[in-house]
Order: C-alpha cells, then sequence, then structure tokens
C-alpha cells in the first residue's frame, strides 16, 4: 500500500511538472518556484542559440567545478534533507554533472539525441530517490550559483539560455522517470561467487532476487553497502546463467571506491544493489554484418557478453574478429573463457595483442593490429575498454575508412568537447 501510495505522489508531481515546463511562454503555473517565475522563462526546446550564448559569456561561470561547488552549496543551504541523496564524497557527482554541462552545450543542434539520452538518465536516476520536484529545487539552486560565480553580472538571455537547457533536459528525465514507474528503481543481488584473478582484479557472480532485465552488451550500475549513494557502471560478462545469475569483472582503480569495495571488501554472501540496464552497446536486430569487436582490459567483459550472444543466434554466414588487447600476456586473465569460444565458433577469428609482445600475441596496439589485418569497414563495430583506449581505438577506426555510425561504444567520461575547448 505505501508502495502505490508512493508511485501514485511520483506520477502526480511527474505530471504538474510536465504541465509547468510545457506552459506556453511568459506563463508562471502554480507553484512554480519563485526563481522560475523571475526568469519568465518561455517552455520552448534548447537549441543552438542558447548554446551560443552560453559559449560567448562561458568566461564569467567558468571552471565549472566552481560553479558547480556553488549550486550544491544552495542546493544543501536551503534544503539540507537533499544531503541524504548523495554520497559522503562528491568529488565523483560533481565531475558527472560537469561532463552533464558541457554535453548538453554541445549537443542542443541535436535535440533527439539529448531528449534520448536524459530520459534514459531520468529512469536510471529513479534509484538515487530523486522526485520531479527535485528539478524545481535544481533549477533554482542554477540560478543562484550563476550569478554567485558571475558576481551578479550575468545578464538575463543568459540566464533564460542556461534554464532553458537545464528545462530541456528535466523535462526528459521526468518522461523517463515517469515512463519506469511500472518497473523496480533499483534490484539486489547476492554475490554467489568471488574470485580473484590477479591482486587487482576481481571476478564475481551476481543472484539477482528477481528477474532482471538486461541485453548482452549493456551496463549496470552497482552499489556496494560500504559506500552508500556510490554507484558505478560495469557491463555482465557473457549471457545469464540459467538460474539469471550475472558476472562482473572488477577492476581495482583506486582505494576508497566502489572498485576497491568490490574487489577487496566483498564476500560470498554480500548483498549489492542494481540499477536499470544502460547501453546501446548491444547485437541489435541486424543479422547481415559481420562483426568486429576490439576490447581491451576488463572490456573483455562486454566482448564476451556479444560473442556470447552471437553464439546463441547462430546466423548462418555471419563472422566476427575479435581484437584483444593487454599489457602483457598475464593480463589475459580469463583465457580459458576465450578459448572454449574459439573452440565452439567456427566463424570467430581472435587476435591477442599485447602492448610488450609478450606471450603468443602481437605486439603494439589493439588499433594498430586492426589496422594490419584487412579492411574492416562494412562491419558493424564495437569498442570497450578503459576510456583512454576506446577513445584512442575510435579514432584510429575512423582514420581507416570506418563510418562513425556502425562504431558502437559506452559513453566515454573523458570525452573532450569541441565546443568548450580552446
Amino acid at each position: 500500500m505505501t508502495t502505490d501510495y508512493h508511485s501514485l505522489l511520483a506520477r502526480q508531481e511527474a505530471m504538474r511538472l510536465r504541465d509547468r515546463l510545457r506552459a506556453p511562454a511568459g506563463h508562471v503555473a502554480p507553484h512554480a518556484s519563485p526563481a522560475t517565475a523571475a526568469a519568465g522563462l518561455p517552455a520552448l526546446p534548447a537549441g543552438p542559440a542558447d548554446a551560443e550564448a552560453i559559449v560567448r559569456d562561458i568566461a564569467r561561470v567558468t571552471p565549472f567545478s566552481a560553479l558547480i561547488e556553488h549550486l550544491y552549496d544552495v542546493m544543501f543551504e536551503r534544503h539540507p534533507y537533499l544531503r541524504q541523496l548523495f554520497p559522503a564524497s562528491m568529488e565523483f557527482q560533481m565531475a558527472h554533472l560537469e561532463r552533464a554541462f558541457r554535453y548538453l552545450i554541445e549537443s542542443l543542434d541535436r535535440p533527439d539525441e539529448v531528449t534520448a539520452s536524459f530520459t534514459r538518465l531520468g529512469r536510471d536516476h529513479r534509484k538515487l530517490g530523486v522526485l520531479p520536484v527535485h528539478y524545481e529545487v535544481f533549477e533554482e539552486a542554477l540560478l543562484e550559483a550563476l550569478q554567485r560565480q558571475a558576481g551578479g553580472r550575468l545578464g538575463d538571455d543568459v540566464t533564460g539560455a542556461w534554464l532553458r537547457m537545464v528545462r530541456f533536459a528535466a523535462a526528459a528525465m521526468v518522461r523517463g522517470a515517469n515512463d519506469a514507474l511500472g518497473e523496480p528503481a533499483y534490484w539486489s543481488g547476492t554475490v554467489t561467487s568471488h574470485q580473484r584473478r590477479r591482486p587487482d582484479l576481481a571476478v564475481l557472480r551476481l543472484r539477482p532476487s528477481e528477474p532482471y532485465p538486461c541485453l548482452p552488451g549493456q551496463y549496470v550500475r552497482l552499489q556496494s553497502p560500504l559506500l552508500p549513494h556510490t554507484w558505478r557502471p560495469y557491463t555482465p560478462a557473457g549471457l545469464p546463467g540459467t538460474d539469471g545469475e550475472l558476472e562482473f569483472h572488477i577492476r581495482r582503480t583506486g582505494s576508497g571506491g566502489v572498485s576497491d569495495a568490490l574487489v577487496t571488501g566483498t564476500g560470498v554472501g554480500d548483498t549489492l544493489l542494481l540499477g536499470p540496464a544502460q547501453g546501446t552497446t548491444t547485437l541489435g536486430d541486424d543479422p547481415v554484418r559481420d562483426v568486429l569487436i576490439v576490447a581491451g582490459g576488463t572490456g573483455w567483459a562486454t566482448a564476451r557478453a556479444l560473442l556470447e550472444d552471437l553464439a546463441a543466434r547462430r546466423v548462418p554466414g555471419r563472422s566476427a574478429h575479435l581484437f584483444l588487447g593487454a599489457r602483457t600476456a598475464g593480463d589475459l586473465y580469463d583465457e580459458p573463457a576465450l578459448a572454449r569460444l574459439e573452440n565452439r565458433c567456427p566463424w570467430l577469428r581472435v587476435v591477442r595483442v599485447t602492448e610488450d609482445g609478450s606471450g603468443p600475441c602481437e605486439p603494439g596496439s589493439v588499433g594498430a593490429a586492426v589496422a594490419r589485418h584487412g579492411d574492416f569497414t562494412g562491419h558493424v563495430t564495437y569498442v570497450s575498454g578503459p576510456p583512454a583506449m576506446v577513445t584512442a581505438v575510435t579514432r584510429h577506426l575512423a582514420a581507416l575508412g570506418l563510418p562513425a555510425d556502425r562504431v558502437r561504444h559506452d559513453p566515454v567520461p573523458d570525452r573532450p568537447l569541441a565546443v568548450l575547448t580552446p
């Protein structure tokens, strides 16, 4: 009964905010925040003109780190209860919001892409306890933070552009959350196996408490009870087991974070939380094109999921080429699983690449190895691994003539954004 009540409340709030976002220009809906009313914003989609206005005065509100610090200071000063929705350390959250701002500014000329991206984000943010009313709070805090950072010298045209941009994203997020009210905000899962393959790498298996919808190649955000409100993305390796178990490959990237908790602080019987599956690095429904997969490090998990999906589909005549990179041969930590795939899939060709040329592997980078092995411009290509590797490989593939619309990978968090880069 309580769950039904909160679902109804969330739906009512979503409908109220949706109506306000769609209100005619100059109209202020009842219950609109004072900051929103003062701005007198038209409810028109943001566009390139707004991006130009923001960039024109970008020096007044940058660095973004300072702007975002002001924003959260305002939010928590006015609404102290919101602090409990965030992790103890705000560093990752602040970096995430900066990337979102940069992405929005660069992408306002692609409204369909922005809408799709933030609709997915709104669905995912339900796991954080975000309600539609919180977007109004965010708007108020942003307006104050912009003026604090600019010393009160930011014009109404620039302020309006910022708020139109944020409202555009918020409307998509509300829609995504509203459309997903019929599914859990997150799932719980029990760790059934935890193996340390290397001191800095663990392979763990997780059994969700109820059926968990996830396509091969999609990623999942995990939360450890050791770090409440802190979520990090990992792609399940291979297909789910017959009992619905998911396998995750976790490399420890430093001390004190989620990867550290999952590698060194997690054991069999522990409970983790899973957010909704996300990402478009999946095979889709194209049964014709051959497949090229370029993977490095624990990006092998994504590659393995795609290859096992290909094997399950059994499409006659379709082939796959895998280039798997590592620093040394010893870093190819899942060799038995790869060997099993090679033995059962005659359509699969595997090239192992190590930076130092150790073992029965080609030396150098995986991008260079792709160039040595033929023309893959007719393939659909998937890239997975550390962000720097994904960026380097996608640039290399573009130079080789692979069409950008057939090169797929999950979002790269440190990708430079040209519009704000000198």
